[in-house]
């Protein structure tokens, strides 16, 4: 049985975008398509939807940073950095414009592939939870802001806020789970759906993220809690409605 996930690779490197097409074939994605320019790649996702992108960084046209702003003007598809440019700088930098993950050249193929199952498990782990829960809807409302996971919409003030997907992912952990107390490591886990392939800075970068669209002050965070050394919680503003 072939997995119908449609997959955009994007890397000015012949060999290594045929060495990713093999890897993903091997594991049962066939519905791969390749784009070696970022004006390629960009005239593709006008014209079609993706279940996720890999995107090389330094592109003969495009940095893969501004490409990834571009990109997130048409879908929220996932974005995972395949990238030489390993610095912490570069990492935050192409997470706080949109990327969902970023793994550094040269890489483990099989690494990458873990990470693909990852993000892809979890999008099909939300449908089918939808699915299977109930046929309506279920929407958080914590007055300040409504997240509704069945149209992957948030609401702040009553105005629609876009997130990437990891972080609508991370707003739903905290919301299925008030007033817990989780390690980053558990948060990673939890999220990405990965084991020992994350660090702090990550989980860090898309908390800090979400204050921002929340509304909620990064010196004084009253709903995204920080409690040094141990984690993160969500403080909700009041007892949330389920609808």
């Amino acid at each position: 049985m072939y997995n119908d996930e449609k997959i955009l690779l994007v890397d000015d490197e012949a060999g290594l975008l045929h060495l990713l097409k093999i890897t993903l074939e091997k594991e049962r994605y066939h519905n791969i398509t390749c784009a070696m320019t970022g004006a390629q790649a960009l005239e593709i996702i006008k014209q079609n939807t993706y279940d996720l992108i890999l995107l090389d960084v330094m592109l003969p046209d495009f940095s893969g940073f501004d490409l990834c702003s571009e990109i997130r003007k048409y879908t929220f598809a996932p974005i995972i950095f395949l990238t030489a440019c390993g610095s912490d700088f570069d990492k935050l930098t192409g997470l706080a414009l949109g990327g969902d993950d970023y793994i550094t050249k040269p890489f483990n193929p099989l690494e990458v592939m873990a990470r693909i199952k990852a993000i892809l498990r979890r999008q099909k782990h939300y449908t089918t939870t939808q699915t299977i829960e109930s046929n309506q809807p279920q929407l958080f409302d914590f007055g300040i802001f409504q997240l509704n996971p069945a149209t992957a919409t948030l609401v702040v003030n009553n105005q629609e806020v876009e997130c990437t997907a990891k972080e609508f992912d991370l707003l739903c952990f905290f919301c299925n789970n008030p007033n817990h107390v989780f390690t980053t490591t558990q948060i990673y886990e939890a999220v990405w759906d990965t084991l020992g392939l994350g660090d702090d800075k990550t989980v860090t970068m898309h908390i800090s993220k979400l204050r921002k669209k929340l509304g909620d002050d990064p010196k004084t965070p009253k709903l995204l809690i920080t409690l040094r050394g141990i984690g993160y919680k969500f403080n909700p503003p009041k007892k949330e409605h389920l609808i």
